[in-house]
Protein backbone atom coordinates (compact mmCIF):
# COMPACT_ATOMS: atom_id res chain seq x y z
CA UNK A 1 0.00 0.00 0.00
CA UNK A 2 0.97 3.44 -0.88
CA UNK A 3 1.70 5.65 2.58
CA UNK A 4 0.87 9.10 0.48
CA UNK A 5 -2.24 7.78 0.36
CA UNK A 6 -3.22 6.07 3.32
CA UNK A 7 -1.53 8.24 6.20
CA UNK A 8 -3.78 10.93 5.03
CA UNK A 9 -6.26 9.45 5.36
CA UNK A 10 -5.58 7.98 8.98
CA UNK A 11 -4.52 11.75 9.83
CA UNK A 12 -7.77 12.69 9.06
CA UNK A 13 -10.07 9.94 10.44
CA UNK A 14 -7.71 10.98 13.85
CA UNK A 15 -8.04 14.87 13.92
CA UNK A 16 -11.88 14.10 12.94
CA UNK A 17 -12.11 11.67 15.70
CA UNK A 18 -10.52 14.35 18.25
CA UNK A 19 -12.54 17.37 16.76
CA UNK A 20 -16.12 15.91 17.54
CA UNK A 21 -14.81 14.33 20.90
CA UNK A 22 -13.75 17.79 21.46
CA UNK A 23 -17.72 19.36 20.54
CA UNK A 24 -18.56 16.70 23.31
CA UNK A 25 -16.05 18.31 25.81
CA UNK A 26 -18.16 21.69 25.38
CA UNK A 27 -21.26 19.94 26.74
CA UNK A 28 -20.30 17.82 29.19
CA UNK A 29 -20.53 19.32 32.44
CA UNK A 30 -21.75 16.88 35.25
CA UNK A 31 -21.13 13.66 36.22
CA UNK A 32 -24.19 11.94 34.72
CA UNK A 33 -23.29 13.53 31.80
CA UNK A 34 -19.56 11.43 31.91
CA UNK A 35 -20.75 8.66 32.71
CA UNK A 36 -24.21 8.20 30.50
CA UNK A 37 -24.65 11.22 28.81
CA UNK A 38 -27.35 12.35 31.17
CA UNK A 39 -29.27 9.75 30.17
CA UNK A 40 -30.91 11.99 27.23
CA UNK A 41 -29.69 9.94 23.99
CA UNK A 42 -32.31 9.49 21.60
CA UNK A 43 -32.55 5.98 19.50
CA UNK A 44 -31.31 7.19 16.24
CA UNK A 45 -28.36 8.45 17.62
CA UNK A 46 -27.68 5.85 20.45
CA UNK A 47 -27.98 3.08 17.47
CA UNK A 48 -25.34 4.93 15.41
CA UNK A 49 -22.81 4.92 18.60
CA UNK A 50 -23.39 1.06 19.56
CA UNK A 51 -23.08 0.13 16.01
CA UNK A 52 -19.64 2.15 15.47
CA UNK A 53 -18.29 0.73 18.71
CA UNK A 54 -19.75 -2.99 18.47
CA UNK A 55 -18.71 -3.14 15.12
CA UNK A 56 -14.85 -3.75 16.00
CA UNK A 57 -11.39 -5.25 14.65
CA UNK A 58 -12.90 -8.39 14.50
CA UNK A 59 -15.64 -7.05 12.48
CA UNK A 60 -13.43 -5.02 10.15
CA UNK A 61 -10.71 -7.31 9.72
CA UNK A 62 -10.98 -11.02 11.72
CA UNK A 63 -14.29 -12.02 9.94
CA UNK A 64 -12.35 -11.59 6.50
CA UNK A 65 -9.51 -13.07 7.90
CA UNK A 66 -11.25 -15.95 9.17
CA UNK A 67 -13.17 -16.43 5.64
CA UNK A 68 -9.91 -16.56 3.77
CA UNK A 69 -8.10 -19.14 5.71
CA UNK A 70 -11.15 -21.63 7.10
CA UNK A 71 -13.87 -21.10 4.49
CA UNK A 72 -17.75 -20.79 4.32
CA UNK A 73 -17.69 -22.27 8.16
CA UNK A 74 -16.64 -19.04 9.70
CA UNK A 75 -20.62 -17.12 8.50
CA UNK A 76 -20.99 -17.91 11.90
CA UNK A 77 -19.40 -15.27 13.42
CA UNK A 78 -21.27 -12.36 11.50
CA UNK A 79 -24.65 -14.06 12.11
CA UNK A 80 -23.59 -14.51 16.16
CA UNK A 81 -22.74 -11.24 16.54
CA UNK A 82 -25.88 -10.01 14.79
CA UNK A 83 -28.23 -12.38 16.13
CA UNK A 84 -26.97 -11.71 19.91
CA UNK A 85 -28.43 -8.37 19.39
CA UNK A 86 -31.76 -9.90 19.31
CA UNK A 87 -31.41 -11.75 22.19
CA UNK A 88 -30.47 -8.77 23.93
CA UNK A 89 -33.92 -6.85 22.63
CA UNK A 90 -36.42 -9.40 23.70
CA UNK A 91 -34.87 -10.29 26.95
CA UNK A 92 -32.50 -7.53 28.52
CA UNK A 93 -32.25 -3.87 26.56
CA UNK A 94 -35.63 -2.48 28.77
CA UNK A 95 -35.73 -4.04 32.19
CA UNK A 96 -31.48 -3.15 32.36
CA UNK A 97 -32.46 0.86 31.41
CA UNK A 98 -34.91 0.32 34.26
CA UNK A 99 -33.20 -0.86 36.83
CA UNK A 100 -31.38 3.10 36.87
CA UNK A 101 -27.89 1.30 37.26
CA UNK A 102 -24.42 2.87 35.64
CA UNK A 103 -22.40 -0.90 35.60
CA UNK A 104 -23.43 -4.60 35.51
CA UNK A 105 -21.78 -4.19 39.15
CA UNK A 106 -24.74 -1.27 39.92
CA UNK A 107 -27.29 -3.54 38.78
CA UNK A 108 -26.26 -6.79 40.83
CA UNK A 109 -25.87 -4.52 43.88
CA UNK A 110 -29.27 -3.01 43.12
CA UNK A 111 -31.03 -6.34 42.31
CA UNK A 112 -29.36 -8.91 45.23
CA UNK A 113 -28.31 -5.98 47.89
CA UNK A 114 -24.92 -8.24 48.11
CA UNK A 115 -21.48 -6.15 48.24
CA UNK A 116 -19.70 -9.29 47.31
CA UNK A 117 -21.28 -10.03 43.76
CA UNK A 118 -21.00 -6.60 43.01
CA UNK A 119 -17.07 -7.09 43.44
CA UNK A 120 -17.19 -9.71 41.67
CA UNK A 121 -19.08 -8.69 38.78
CA UNK A 122 -16.28 -5.53 38.86
CA UNK A 123 -13.70 -7.89 38.41
CA UNK A 124 -15.30 -9.60 35.43
CA UNK A 125 -16.42 -6.01 33.94
CA UNK A 126 -12.65 -4.91 33.74
CA UNK A 127 -11.60 -8.98 32.41
CA UNK A 128 -14.04 -8.80 29.82
CA UNK A 129 -12.99 -5.47 28.57
CA UNK A 130 -9.68 -5.91 28.68
CA UNK A 131 -9.71 -8.85 26.61
CA UNK A 132 -11.81 -7.37 24.14
CA UNK A 133 -9.57 -3.96 24.33
CA UNK A 134 -6.64 -6.28 23.47
CA UNK A 135 -7.75 -7.19 19.35
CA UNK A 136 -8.62 -3.12 18.92
CA UNK A 137 -5.04 -3.03 19.35
CA UNK A 138 -3.98 -5.61 17.33
CA UNK A 139 -5.68 -4.51 14.44
CA UNK A 140 -4.26 -1.23 14.61
CA UNK A 141 -1.09 -2.63 15.06
CA UNK A 142 -1.20 -5.10 11.82
CA UNK A 143 -2.86 -1.91 10.03
CA UNK A 144 0.11 0.62 9.99
CA UNK A 145 2.01 -2.56 9.93
CA UNK A 146 0.61 -2.81 6.55
CA UNK A 147 0.81 0.63 5.75
CA UNK A 148 4.04 2.03 7.04
CA UNK A 149 6.20 -1.03 8.06
CA UNK A 150 6.26 0.24 11.73
CA UNK A 151 6.35 -2.25 14.43
CA UNK A 152 2.91 -3.83 15.04
CA UNK A 153 3.05 -1.79 19.04
CA UNK A 154 2.99 1.10 17.08
CA UNK A 155 -0.52 1.08 15.80
CA UNK A 156 -2.08 0.25 19.04
CA UNK A 157 -0.11 2.87 21.15
CA UNK A 158 -1.57 4.72 18.53
CA UNK A 159 -5.05 4.10 19.08
CA UNK A 160 -4.87 4.00 23.58
CA UNK A 161 -3.29 7.52 22.93
CA UNK A 162 -6.07 9.03 21.26
CA UNK A 163 -8.73 6.88 23.23
CA UNK A 164 -7.38 8.07 26.51
CA UNK A 165 -6.83 11.96 25.61
CA UNK A 166 -11.02 11.81 24.08
CA UNK A 167 -12.70 9.84 26.92
CA UNK A 168 -10.74 11.65 29.70
CA UNK A 169 -11.82 14.78 27.86
CA UNK A 170 -15.72 14.41 27.78
CA UNK A 171 -16.26 10.71 28.82
CA UNK A 172 -19.56 9.50 27.47
CA UNK A 173 -20.47 12.95 25.62
CA UNK A 174 -18.26 12.98 23.09
CA UNK A 175 -17.93 9.47 22.27
CA UNK A 176 -21.39 9.19 21.59
CA UNK A 177 -20.46 11.84 18.55
CA UNK A 178 -17.29 9.99 17.98
CA UNK A 179 -19.00 6.51 17.81
CA UNK A 180 -22.13 7.99 15.69
CA UNK A 181 -19.99 9.56 12.89
CA UNK A 182 -17.44 6.38 12.71
CA UNK A 183 -20.08 3.91 12.01
CA UNK A 184 -21.19 6.02 9.05
CA UNK A 185 -17.19 5.87 8.16
CA UNK A 186 -16.68 2.32 8.25
CA UNK A 187 -20.01 1.44 6.30
CA UNK A 188 -19.10 3.55 4.02
CA UNK A 189 -15.43 2.73 3.74
CA UNK A 190 -16.11 -0.66 3.45
CA UNK A 191 -19.58 -0.44 0.88
CA UNK A 192 -17.75 1.79 -1.76
CA UNK A 193 -14.80 -0.63 -2.28
CA UNK A 194 -16.62 -3.68 -2.50
CA UNK A 195 -18.50 -2.64 -4.83
CA UNK A 196 -15.56 -1.76 -7.04
CA UNK A 197 -13.70 -4.85 -6.66
CA UNK A 198 -16.94 -6.92 -7.40
CA UNK A 199 -16.83 -5.26 -10.63
CA UNK A 200 -13.56 -5.56 -11.23
CA UNK A 201 -13.83 -9.34 -10.16
CA UNK A 202 -16.85 -10.11 -12.88
CA UNK A 203 -14.12 -8.59 -15.44
CA UNK A 204 -11.72 -11.08 -14.53
CA UNK A 205 -14.52 -13.90 -14.73
CA UNK A 206 -15.09 -12.75 -18.13
CA UNK A 207 -11.58 -12.18 -19.64
CA UNK A 208 -8.99 -13.95 -17.17
CA UNK A 209 -11.39 -16.78 -15.57
CA UNK A 210 -8.00 -18.25 -13.54
CA UNK A 211 -6.66 -14.86 -12.16
CA UNK A 212 -7.22 -15.86 -8.84
CA UNK A 213 -6.10 -19.74 -9.04
CA UNK A 214 -2.46 -18.63 -10.93
CA UNK A 215 -1.98 -15.99 -8.37
CA UNK A 216 1.92 -15.55 -8.12
CA UNK A 217 4.75 -14.45 -5.44
CA UNK A 218 5.64 -11.00 -6.62
CA UNK A 219 8.90 -11.39 -4.62
CA UNK A 220 10.54 -13.24 -2.39
CA UNK A 221 9.09 -14.42 -0.05
CA UNK A 222 10.26 -16.32 3.90
CA UNK A 223 7.41 -17.34 5.84
CA UNK A 224 7.50 -19.39 9.44
CA UNK A 225 4.72 -21.62 9.53
CA UNK A 226 3.06 -21.30 13.19
CA UNK A 227 0.65 -23.74 11.94
CA UNK A 228 0.86 -26.77 10.47
CA UNK A 229 -0.85 -26.82 6.59
CA UNK A 230 -1.67 -28.74 3.58
CA UNK A 231 -0.37 -27.00 0.51
CA UNK A 232 -1.65 -28.34 -2.67
CA UNK A 233 -0.02 -27.32 -5.85
CA UNK A 234 -1.66 -27.52 -9.11
CA UNK A 235 1.91 -28.10 -10.86
CA UNK A 236 5.02 -28.76 -9.45
CA UNK A 237 6.22 -26.43 -6.76
CA UNK A 238 9.79 -25.23 -5.95
CA UNK A 239 10.70 -24.10 -2.63
CA UNK A 240 13.33 -23.86 -0.09
CA UNK A 241 12.32 -26.03 3.23
CA UNK A 242 14.17 -25.60 6.87
CA UNK A 243 11.51 -27.98 8.62
CA UNK A 244 9.17 -31.51 7.88
CA UNK A 245 7.14 -31.92 4.89
CA UNK A 246 5.01 -34.92 4.74
CA UNK A 247 7.25 -36.78 7.65
CA UNK A 248 11.12 -35.38 6.44
CA UNK A 249 13.06 -33.21 8.10
CA UNK A 250 14.84 -30.78 5.46
CA UNK A 251 17.98 -28.22 6.78
CA UNK A 252 17.10 -25.27 4.37
CA UNK A 253 17.17 -27.99 1.42
CA UNK A 254 15.54 -27.42 -2.32
CA UNK A 255 12.21 -29.30 -2.49
CA UNK A 256 9.98 -29.61 -5.21
CA UNK A 257 6.41 -30.63 -4.37
CA UNK A 258 4.51 -32.85 -6.81
CA UNK A 259 0.74 -31.71 -7.62
CA UNK A 260 -1.58 -32.63 -4.69
CA UNK A 261 -1.56 -32.52 -1.52
CA UNK A 262 0.94 -32.38 1.00
CA UNK A 263 1.61 -31.93 5.24
CA UNK A 264 4.03 -29.21 6.29
CA UNK A 265 4.30 -29.21 10.23
CA UNK A 266 4.41 -26.15 12.81
CA UNK A 267 7.89 -24.11 12.73
CA UNK A 268 8.91 -24.49 9.16
CA UNK A 269 10.77 -21.87 6.99
CA UNK A 270 9.77 -21.66 3.59
CA UNK A 271 11.49 -19.76 1.21
CA UNK A 272 9.60 -19.23 -2.09
CA UNK A 273 11.75 -17.23 -4.99
CA UNK A 274 9.54 -14.23 -7.03
CA UNK A 275 7.21 -15.65 -9.60
CA UNK A 276 6.87 -18.83 -7.77
CA UNK A 277 2.86 -19.54 -7.94
CA UNK A 278 1.28 -19.45 -4.87
CA UNK A 279 -0.25 -23.14 -3.79
CA UNK A 280 -4.28 -23.73 -2.65
CA UNK A 281 -3.67 -23.78 1.40
CA UNK A 282 -5.18 -25.11 4.06
CA UNK A 283 -4.45 -24.59 8.00
CA UNK A 284 -4.48 -28.12 9.90
CA UNK A 285 -5.22 -28.55 13.97
CA UNK A 286 -2.35 -29.17 15.79
CA UNK A 287 -3.91 -32.47 16.98
CA UNK A 288 -4.08 -33.34 13.54
CA UNK A 289 -1.79 -36.01 12.11
CA UNK A 290 -3.48 -37.29 9.12
CA UNK A 291 -2.73 -34.69 7.02
CA UNK A 292 -6.76 -34.13 6.13
CA UNK A 293 -7.69 -30.27 6.38
CA UNK A 294 -9.93 -28.85 8.59
CA UNK A 295 -12.49 -26.69 7.90
CA UNK A 296 -12.42 -24.69 10.93
CA UNK A 297 -9.71 -22.94 13.31
CA UNK A 298 -9.91 -25.89 15.76
CA UNK A 299 -10.38 -29.60 15.95
CA UNK A 300 -13.80 -31.13 16.34
CA UNK A 301 -15.32 -28.52 13.88
CA UNK A 302 -19.09 -29.02 15.02
CA UNK A 303 -18.24 -28.79 18.63
CA UNK A 304 -16.34 -25.37 17.92
CA UNK A 305 -19.08 -24.19 15.57
CA UNK A 306 -22.28 -24.28 18.14
CA UNK A 307 -19.85 -23.13 21.33
CA UNK A 308 -18.77 -19.99 18.82
CA UNK A 309 -22.73 -19.72 18.30
CA UNK A 310 -23.48 -19.83 22.01
CA UNK A 311 -20.85 -17.67 22.71
CA UNK A 312 -21.77 -14.78 20.26
CA UNK A 313 -25.78 -15.13 21.32
CA UNK A 314 -25.75 -14.75 24.85
CA UNK A 315 -21.92 -12.71 25.03
CA UNK A 316 -23.56 -9.77 23.46
CA UNK A 317 -25.91 -8.71 26.47
CA UNK A 318 -22.82 -9.40 28.89
CA UNK A 319 -20.33 -6.81 26.64
CA UNK A 320 -19.61 -3.62 29.22
CA UNK A 321 -19.42 -1.13 26.47
CA UNK A 322 -22.80 -2.44 24.82
CA UNK A 323 -24.40 -2.60 28.30
CA UNK A 324 -23.11 0.86 29.01
CA UNK A 325 -25.03 2.02 26.14
CA UNK A 326 -28.31 1.36 27.47
CA UNK A 327 -28.02 3.83 30.45
CA UNK A 328 -27.84 6.25 28.13
CA UNK A 329 -31.76 5.71 27.23
CA UNK A 330 -34.62 8.09 28.33
CA UNK A 331 -36.32 4.85 29.51
CA UNK A 332 -36.91 1.28 28.97
CA UNK A 333 -39.02 1.94 25.44
CA UNK A 334 -36.40 4.08 23.70
CA UNK A 335 -33.57 1.14 24.85
CA UNK A 336 -35.82 -1.17 23.10
CA UNK A 337 -36.33 1.10 20.08
CA UNK A 338 -32.46 1.60 20.33
CA UNK A 339 -32.09 -2.17 19.92
CA UNK A 340 -33.93 -2.45 16.44
CA UNK A 341 -32.63 -0.22 15.07
CA UNK A 342 -29.02 -1.22 16.37
CA UNK A 343 -30.57 -4.77 14.44
CA UNK A 344 -30.93 -2.82 11.05
CA UNK A 345 -27.41 -1.21 11.27
CA UNK A 346 -25.29 -4.06 11.86
CA UNK A 347 -27.23 -6.37 9.98
CA UNK A 348 -26.51 -3.73 6.40
CA UNK A 349 -22.77 -3.84 7.77
CA UNK A 350 -22.22 -7.46 8.28
CA UNK A 351 -23.15 -8.05 4.73
CA UNK A 352 -19.89 -6.67 3.47
CA UNK A 353 -17.09 -8.63 5.63
CA UNK A 354 -18.18 -12.01 4.25
CA UNK A 355 -17.93 -10.49 0.48
CA UNK A 356 -14.20 -9.60 1.16
CA UNK A 357 -13.29 -12.78 2.50
CA UNK A 358 -14.55 -14.90 -0.33
CA UNK A 359 -12.45 -12.64 -2.94
CA UNK A 360 -9.66 -13.08 -0.70
CA UNK A 361 -9.78 -16.56 -1.09
CA UNK A 362 -9.25 -16.13 -4.95
CA UNK A 363 -6.68 -13.04 -4.72
CA UNK A 364 -4.92 -13.04 -1.50
CA UNK A 365 -4.42 -17.36 -0.73
CA UNK A 366 -0.43 -16.28 0.21
CA UNK A 367 -1.83 -14.23 2.88
CA UNK A 368 -3.10 -17.99 4.71
CA UNK A 369 0.85 -18.94 4.38
CA UNK A 370 2.36 -15.24 5.64
CA UNK A 371 0.48 -15.31 8.86
CA UNK A 372 -1.44 -11.97 7.50
CA UNK A 373 -4.66 -13.09 6.79
CA UNK A 374 -6.34 -10.27 9.11
CA UNK A 375 -4.90 -7.76 6.40
CA UNK A 376 -6.37 -9.49 3.46
CA UNK A 377 -9.12 -6.36 3.67
CA UNK A 378 -6.46 -4.02 3.17
CA UNK A 379 -3.96 -5.85 0.75
CA UNK A 380 -7.47 -6.58 -2.07
CA UNK A 381 -7.73 -3.53 -3.73
CA UNK A 382 -4.31 -3.27 -4.72
CA UNK A 383 -4.57 -6.77 -6.18
CA UNK A 384 -7.64 -6.57 -7.93
CA UNK A 385 -7.87 -3.30 -9.23
CA UNK A 386 -3.95 -2.17 -8.92
CA UNK A 387 -3.15 1.66 -9.80
CA UNK A 388 -4.44 5.03 -8.35
CA UNK A 389 -7.84 3.77 -7.94
CA UNK A 390 -6.48 0.68 -5.66
CA UNK A 391 -4.45 2.97 -3.92
CA UNK A 392 -7.45 5.16 -3.27
CA UNK A 393 -9.66 2.44 -2.01
CA UNK A 394 -6.91 0.69 -0.22
CA UNK A 395 -6.65 4.21 1.58
CA UNK A 396 -10.33 4.51 2.49
CA UNK A 397 -10.35 1.10 4.10
CA UNK A 398 -7.56 1.82 6.25
CA UNK A 399 -9.42 5.01 7.53
CA UNK A 400 -12.15 2.75 8.07
CA UNK A 401 -10.33 0.12 10.24
CA UNK A 402 -8.48 3.03 11.93
CA UNK A 403 -12.34 4.25 12.75
CA UNK A 404 -13.57 0.77 13.73
CA UNK A 405 -10.57 0.70 16.33
CA UNK A 406 -11.13 3.93 18.04
CA UNK A 407 -14.75 3.37 18.29
CA UNK A 408 -14.89 -0.50 19.59
CA UNK A 409 -11.73 0.53 22.14
CA UNK A 410 -13.27 4.21 22.82
CA UNK A 411 -16.57 2.12 24.51
CA UNK A 412 -14.58 -0.30 25.51
CA UNK A 413 -12.13 2.09 27.86
CA UNK A 414 -15.19 4.52 28.82
CA UNK A 415 -17.29 1.30 30.50
CA UNK A 416 -13.69 -0.29 32.23
CA UNK A 417 -12.83 3.61 34.06
CA UNK A 418 -16.18 3.39 35.20
CA UNK A 419 -15.85 0.47 36.92
CA UNK A 420 -12.41 0.66 37.77
CA UNK A 421 -13.51 4.27 38.89
CA UNK A 422 -16.41 3.20 41.32
CA UNK A 423 -15.90 -0.11 42.21
CA UNK A 424 -12.34 -1.72 41.84
CA UNK A 425 -10.51 1.44 42.88
CA UNK A 426 -12.11 3.33 45.74
CA UNK A 427 -10.64 6.11 47.73
CA UNK A 428 -11.12 6.93 51.48
CA UNK A 429 -10.04 10.48 50.71
CA UNK A 430 -11.29 11.34 47.23
CA UNK A 431 -15.09 10.56 45.88
CA UNK A 432 -14.54 7.79 44.16
CA UNK A 433 -17.79 9.25 41.40
CA UNK A 434 -15.40 12.70 40.38
CA UNK A 435 -14.81 13.27 37.30
CA UNK A 436 -11.43 14.42 37.85
CA UNK A 437 -10.81 10.86 39.32
CA UNK A 438 -12.45 9.09 35.99
CA UNK A 439 -9.88 10.99 33.86
CA UNK A 440 -6.85 9.90 35.94
CA UNK A 441 -8.01 6.37 35.67
CA UNK A 442 -8.58 6.28 32.31
CA UNK A 443 -4.77 5.82 31.91
CA UNK A 444 -4.81 2.76 33.54
CA UNK A 445 -7.77 1.40 31.29
CA UNK A 446 -5.78 1.86 28.30
CA UNK A 447 -2.48 1.07 29.49
CA UNK A 448 -3.07 -2.57 30.46
CA UNK A 449 -4.17 -3.17 26.98
CA UNK A 450 -1.98 -1.59 25.46
CA UNK A 451 1.09 -3.79 27.45
CA UNK A 452 -0.86 -6.75 27.01
CA UNK A 453 -0.95 -6.58 23.22
CA UNK A 454 2.62 -7.83 22.85
CA UNK A 455 1.90 -10.83 25.12
CA UNK A 456 -0.80 -12.23 22.95
CA UNK A 457 1.55 -11.99 19.67
CA UNK A 458 0.04 -13.41 16.67
CA UNK A 459 -3.26 -14.56 17.91
CA UNK A 460 -5.94 -13.76 15.26
CA UNK A 461 -8.02 -10.70 16.13
CA UNK A 462 -11.36 -12.62 15.64
CA UNK A 463 -9.89 -15.44 17.61
CA UNK A 464 -9.39 -13.14 20.98
CA UNK A 465 -12.57 -11.45 19.98
CA UNK A 466 -14.30 -14.82 20.04
CA UNK A 467 -12.61 -15.85 24.10
CA UNK A 468 -14.15 -12.53 24.93
CA UNK A 469 -17.57 -13.12 23.95
CA UNK A 470 -17.49 -16.59 25.81
CA UNK A 471 -16.16 -14.82 29.12
CA UNK A 472 -19.20 -12.39 28.75
CA UNK A 473 -21.16 -15.24 27.99
CA UNK A 474 -20.57 -17.58 30.74
CA UNK A 475 -20.25 -14.73 33.14
CA UNK A 476 -22.78 -12.16 32.91
CA UNK A 477 -25.38 -13.85 30.86
CA UNK A 478 -26.99 -16.21 33.89
CA UNK A 479 -26.77 -13.15 35.88
CA UNK A 480 -28.86 -10.79 33.61
CA UNK A 481 -31.29 -13.30 32.54
CA UNK A 482 -31.74 -14.77 36.19
CA UNK A 483 -31.23 -11.51 37.73
CA UNK A 484 -34.42 -10.06 35.64
CA UNK A 485 -35.95 -13.31 34.91
CA UNK A 486 -35.93 -15.20 37.99
CA UNK A 487 -37.35 -13.83 41.49
CA UNK A 488 -35.69 -16.76 43.51
CA UNK A 489 -31.86 -16.04 42.57
CA UNK A 490 -30.07 -15.62 46.06
CA UNK A 491 -26.69 -13.91 46.11
CA UNK A 492 -24.79 -17.20 46.89
CA UNK A 493 -26.40 -18.52 44.13
CA UNK A 494 -25.11 -15.31 41.51
CA UNK A 495 -21.73 -15.45 43.20
CA UNK A 496 -21.47 -19.51 42.58
CA UNK A 497 -22.43 -19.11 38.93
CA UNK A 498 -19.58 -15.93 38.87
CA UNK A 499 -16.85 -18.00 40.24
CA UNK A 500 -17.62 -21.23 38.57
CA UNK A 501 -18.94 -20.59 34.94
CA UNK A 502 -17.58 -17.62 34.76
CA UNK A 503 -14.09 -18.28 36.60
CA UNK A 504 -13.99 -21.59 34.37
CA UNK A 505 -14.62 -19.77 30.87
CA UNK A 506 -11.53 -17.48 32.30
CA UNK A 507 -9.05 -20.61 33.13
CA UNK A 508 -9.75 -21.79 30.10
CA UNK A 509 -8.74 -18.48 27.96
CA UNK A 510 -5.60 -17.76 29.62
CA UNK A 511 -4.81 -21.62 29.07
CA UNK A 512 -5.61 -21.02 25.74
CA UNK A 513 -3.74 -18.15 25.42
CA UNK A 514 -0.58 -19.30 27.28
CA UNK A 515 -0.51 -22.17 24.86
CA UNK A 516 -1.02 -25.09 27.66
CA UNK A 517 -4.26 -26.01 26.04
CA UNK A 518 -2.87 -28.94 24.01
CA UNK A 519 -4.27 -30.38 21.44
CA UNK A 520 -7.44 -32.85 20.35
CA UNK A 521 -10.28 -32.38 22.01
CA UNK A 522 -8.23 -30.56 25.09
CA UNK A 523 -7.95 -27.65 22.89
CA UNK A 524 -10.87 -27.46 21.29
CA UNK A 525 -13.33 -27.47 24.82
CA UNK A 526 -10.40 -24.71 26.30
CA UNK A 527 -10.22 -22.32 23.17
CA UNK A 528 -14.17 -22.37 22.74
CA UNK A 529 -15.46 -23.11 26.76
CA UNK A 530 -19.04 -21.29 26.12
CA UNK A 531 -20.65 -24.64 25.37
CA UNK A 532 -19.94 -26.10 28.64
CA UNK A 533 -19.41 -22.93 30.89
CA UNK A 534 -22.32 -21.09 30.33
CA UNK A 535 -24.89 -24.51 31.46
CA UNK A 536 -22.09 -24.72 34.18
CA UNK A 537 -22.46 -21.59 35.57
CA UNK A 538 -26.54 -21.17 34.42
CA UNK A 539 -26.90 -24.46 36.67
CA UNK A 540 -24.29 -23.42 39.97
CA UNK A 541 -26.47 -20.34 39.58
CA UNK A 542 -30.18 -22.27 40.36
CA UNK A 543 -28.96 -25.17 42.28
CA UNK A 544 -27.20 -22.96 44.96
CA UNK A 545 -30.10 -20.21 44.72
CA UNK A 546 -32.48 -23.23 45.70
CA UNK A 547 -30.50 -24.22 48.32
CA UNK A 548 -30.56 -20.84 50.02
CA UNK A 549 -34.04 -19.36 49.25
CA UNK A 550 -33.72 -18.15 52.78
CA UNK A 551 -31.73 -15.41 51.32
CA UNK A 552 -33.54 -13.95 48.66
CA UNK A 553 -33.71 -10.23 49.12
CA UNK A 554 -36.12 -8.86 50.83
CA UNK A 555 -36.68 -5.52 48.31
CA UNK A 556 -36.87 -8.53 45.50
CA UNK A 557 -40.93 -8.25 44.74
CA UNK A 558 -40.59 -4.13 44.49
CA UNK A 559 -36.95 -4.33 42.24
CA UNK A 560 -38.93 -6.78 39.82
CA UNK A 561 -41.60 -4.72 39.51
CA UNK A 562 -38.96 -1.72 38.51
CA UNK A 563 -37.39 -4.12 35.80
CA UNK A 564 -40.90 -5.02 34.55
CA UNK A 565 -43.46 -1.70 34.77
CA UNK A 566 -42.78 1.34 32.71
CA UNK A 567 -40.48 4.18 34.37
CA UNK A 568 -44.22 6.23 35.42
CA UNK A 569 -45.78 3.39 37.10
CA UNK A 570 -42.48 3.04 40.05
CA UNK A 571 -41.53 5.38 42.68
CA UNK A 572 -38.24 3.59 43.43
CA UNK A 573 -35.22 5.81 43.77
CA UNK A 574 -32.55 4.20 41.53
CA UNK A 575 -29.39 3.38 42.20
CA UNK A 576 -28.26 5.99 39.11
CA UNK A 577 -30.45 8.91 40.92
CA UNK A 578 -28.53 8.55 44.21
CA UNK A 579 -24.57 8.10 42.84
CA UNK A 580 -26.05 11.54 41.46
CA UNK A 581 -27.14 13.07 44.66
CA UNK A 582 -23.61 11.83 46.19
CA UNK A 583 -21.97 13.19 43.90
Amino acid sequence: MNPAYTIPAITAIILATVLIGALGLRISRTTSDFYVASRSVGPGLNAAAISGEYLSAASFLGIAGLLLVYGPNMLWYPFGFTAGYLVLLLLVAAPLRRSGAYTLPDFAEARLESRYVHRIASVFVVGVGWLYLVPQLQGAGLTMTVITGAPRWAGGLLVATVVTIIVAAGGMRSITFVQAFQYWLKLTALLVPAVFLLFAWQSHQGHHADLGRQLRFTERTQVTLSSPISVSPASPLHVTVTGTVDGRRYDAAPVDLTPGRHRIERGARLDFAAGTPVPDTDVLSGGDTSGASQTGPQPHTLYTTYSLIVATLLGTMGLPHVVVRFYTSPNGSAARRTTVVVLALIGVFYLLPPVYGLLARLYAPDLVLSGDADAAVLMLPSRIIGGVTGELLGALLSAGAFAAFLATASGLTIAVTGVLTQHVLPSRNRPAWGVRRFRWVTLLATGVPTAAQTVLGDLPVADSVGMAFALSASAFCPLLLLGIWWRRLTPQGATAGLLIGGGAAFAAVLATIAGGAGSGWWYSLLASPALWSVPLAFLAMVLVSLATQRSVPPSTAAMMRRLHLPEDLTSLPTPLAAREADA
